[in-house]
């Protein structure tokens, strides 16, 4: 029979940047008992998002968060809306070039995550804040 699971994830990063956050989602998976199915993961905001990315080599993220940086530059010059400060447009640029959204197959209880890779919230703001990342895994 199929059930239906749903939670709410808080997390605070420590600023800009990528913040592995595979241990939460993948021990609320380990809590609920399941075996097989499918979890999406949702980011409730428009400045911050989720991707799935190398977990081996820090350098890898440390490298995108740089060619982010450079593609999408903070100078309130180039935008009209800055009503949150330097780092807002930016930050919502930024998340419309990536994900609010992930979909991950589950077996044996555990995401079907690739050997190197991990599942991560790209903060875009300068400062931390709470960020919810809302969870539902559909299976058995």
């Amino acid at each position: 029979m199929t059930q239906l699971f749903q939670e709410t994830l808080v997390i605070t990063g420590k600023g800009p940047g990528l913040h592995d956050i595979t241990g939460e989602v993948a021990g609320w998976l380990h809590g609920l008992s399941v075996d097989a199915g499918l979890l999406t993961l949702f980011i409730a905001h428009t400045s911050a998002s989720l991707t799935i990315q190398e977990n081996a080599d820090a350098d890898v993220c440390r490298d995108l968060e740089d060619f982010f940086d450079n593609l999408v530059k903070r100078d309130p010059s180039l935008y009209r809306h800055g009503a949150e400060g330097l780092d807002d447009m930016p930050a919502h640029i930024r998340s419309a070039l990536t994900s609010t959204s992930l979909s991950i197959p589950v077996k044996g209880g555990k995401p079907m995550l690739g050997v190197w890779q991990g599942i991560y919230l790209f903060e875009h703001r300068d400062r931390p804040q709470p960020r919810k990342i809302h969870l539902s895994f559909q299976g058995n």
